[in-house]
C-alpha cells in the first residue's frame, strides 16, 4: 500500500506565490488557444496563400524554439523571478506590437509580435515549470506542478471561446464568398476593420499583462538557490545527456506536444469527414448559437473541458500512485480511445477523439516532473529549456498528419486506407506518440535501465 502520509502540495510560506505562478499558466493557455484560429484569419483578410498564412504558427512555435536555451541560461545566473519579469514584459510587448501592426496592414509585423510575444511565453514556461516544482517538497513535486497546470486548460477555454465569438463570428471578409472580387476601396474598408478585430484581444491582453509585470515586481518571491559553485555549462549538458530518465522525457515531450496539437487542430476535419460519409442524418440541435452536432468547435470546447477534469482527477492520483505508472495508464488509455478514433466511422469514433484529451491532460506536467526530478536547481534551470523546446513538436508533426489527409485530394476522405477514410487513418500518428509515452511511462515505473532513478513505488 503506498503511503499517503505525504508533506502538503503547498505550504502556507509558498502560498501567495504559487498562486502568481498558477495564474502565468492560465494566460500563456489563452495566448495559445487565441492563436490558432488567426490562421484563417489572416490568409482571408490579407488575402495570403496557405504557405504563408501557415507562417503565424511558425512564428509561434519557432520563438518558443530559439528562446527556451537563451532564457535558461539567463536564470541559470540570475533568479526565476527576473526570469518571470523579462517574459511578462516580451509577452506584453509582443501583444502590444498587433495595435501598429494592423495599421499599417502589414502581415509581417503580425508575425514579429508574434514572435516577440513567444519569446515571454518560452521564458515564462522555462521559469513557472521547474520554479512550481522547487516550491515545497521533492515528494509532492509532480503533484504540485500538475495542480498548477490545471489552471493552463482554463486559459486554453477562456482563449477559444474569445477567439470564436470576438473575433471569428465578427469578421466581416468571412461572410463574402469571394473577398479579392470586391472592388479596392470595399476591401481595403473591410480589411481596417477585421484587422482591429484581430487586435483587440492582443492589445486587451498585453494591458493585463502589465498589470501582472507589477503584481510581480512588488511581490516577494521565494529562491531556492544552491550555495554550491556553478557547474560549467558544459558539464550540464553532459550530465543532461547521461541520464537517459530526462533525454527519453524530452523524446516523450516532443511526441507528447505533437499529439496533443493533432488531436486537437484535426478534429474540425474529423466532423467534416463524417459529415461526408453522412453520419449527421438528424437535425442539428442549436446551442448559444452553435449547431452541436456538425460544428467541429463544439467539441472542441467539450475535449478543453475533459482536460480540465482529467487534471484535476490525475493531480488527486498523484497523491496514490507514481508519476510513471500513472502516466502509463493514461497512456494506455489514450491507446485506446485513438484506435475507437481510428476505426469506428461513427459518432462513437469522435467521442474517442474527444474523451482523448482527458488522457492528455496530466501528461505534459507529468513528463516534465519526471524528467527533472532527479536533477539539481541548476541542472534544471537548462533541462527546462529542452522540454519547452520540445514544444516545437506541435509544429512539425500536425504538418505530417495533414500529408496524410491530403494522400488522395483536398478533401478529407477522397481515399480510404487499410479500410478507413483517409482522416481516420492519420490519427496512427497520435497513436504511435502514446505508445511511445506509455513506454517512457513504463520504463520509469519498473526502474529499468534509468540511470539514477529513485524509488517511485
Amino acid at each position: 500500500m503506498k503511503n499517503t502520509n505525504k508533506p502538503a502540495v503547498v505550504s502556507k510560506e509558498f502560498l501567495i506565490p504559487f498562486v502568481l505562478i498558477t495564474s502565468l499558466f492560465a494566460l500563456w493557455g489563452f495566448a495559445n488557444a487565441v492563436t490558432d484560429p488567426m490562421v484563417n484569419a489572416f490568409k482571408k483578410v490579407l488575402e495570403l496563400s496557405n504557405t504563408k498564412a501557415s507562417l503565424v504558427q511558425m512564428a509561434f512555435y519557432g520563438g518558443y524554439f530559439c528562446m527556451a536555451l537563451p532564457a535558461a541560461m539567463f536564470m541559470r545566473k540570475y533568479s526565476y523571478k527576473v526570469g518571470i519579469l523579462i517574459g511578462l514584459a516580451l509577452f506584453a510587448t509582443g501583444a502590444l506590437l498587433f495595435y501598429p501592426a494592423a495599421i499599417t496592414e502589414q502581415f509581417g509585423f503580425f508575425c514579429l509580435g508574434l514572435y516577440i510575444l513567444t519569446f515571454g511565453l518560452a521564458f515564462l514556461e522555462t521559469a513557472a515549470n521547474p520554479y512550481a516544482l522547487a516550491m515545497g517538497a521533492k515528494e509532492t513535486a509532480t503533484q504540485r506542478l500538475n495542480l498548477a497546470q490545471a489552471f493552463n486548460p482554463v486559459g486554453l477555454i477562456a482563449g477559444i471561446i474569445i477567439a470564436k465569438v470576438f473575433v471569428a463570428e465578427k469578421l466581416q471578409s468571412d461572410n463574402i464568398a469571394d473577398f479579392a472580387s470586391l472592388d479596392s476601396v470595399k476591401r481595403a474598408a473591410i480589411r481596417a476593420a477585421d484587422l482591429a478585430v484581430i487586435r483587440d484581444p492582443y492589445v486587451i491582453l498585453g494591458l493585463v499583462l502589465i498589470g501582472f509585470f507589477i503584481l510581480f515586481l512588488i511581490s516577494k518571491m521565494p529562491q531556492n538557490s544552491s550555495e554550491d559553485a556553478m557547474p560549467s555549462i558544459k558539464e550540464t549538458f553532459k550530465v543532461l545527456f547521461a541520464n537517459k530518465k530526462y533525454a527519453l522525457g524530452v523524446l516523450a515531450q516532443i511526441l507528447y506536444v505533437g499529439a496533443q496539437i493533432m488531436c486537437w487542430t484535426y478534429i474540425y476535419q474529423y466532423v467534416e469527414g463524417l459529415e461526408g460519409l453522412g453520419v449527421f442524418t438528424e437535425s442539428s440541435v442549436t446551442i448559444f448559437g452553435y449547431e452541436t452536432v456538425k460544428d467541429g468547435f463544439y467539441y472542441q470546447i467539450i475535449a478543453f473541458v475533459l482536460f480540465v477534469i482529467g487534471r484535476v482527477i490525475g493531480t488527486a492520483l498523484l497523491r496514490y500512485l507514481s508519476p510513471g505508472k500513472l502516466l502509463m495508464n493514461f497512456a494506455l488509455l489514450a491507446i485506446c480511445f485513438i484506435l475507437g478514433t481510428i476505426f469506428l466511422q461513427n459518432m462513437i469514433g469522435l467521442y474517442c477523439l474527444v474523451g482523448v484529451s482527458f488522457c492528455m491532460s496530466l501528461m505534459f506536467p507529468t513528463i516534465y516532473g519526471i524528467a527533472l526530478g532527479d536533477l539539481t536547481e541548476e541542472q534544471s534551470k537548462i533541462g527546462s529549456a529542452g522540454l519547452i523546446m520540445a514544444i516545437v513538436g506541435g509544429a512539425l508533426m500536425p504538418s505530417l498528419q495533414g500529408m496524410i489527409i491530403d494522400a488522395g485530394g483536398h478533401a478529407v476522405n477522397d481515399v480510404t486506407i487499410f479500410g478507413v477514410s483517409e482522416v481516420n487513418f492519420s490519427f496512427i500518428l497520435p497513436l504511435l506518440c502514446f505508445l511511445y509515452i506509455s513506454y517512457y511511462g513504463w520504463k520509469v515505473y519498473s526502474k529499468l535501465s534509468i540511470n539514477s532513478a529513485e524509488n517511485l513505488d
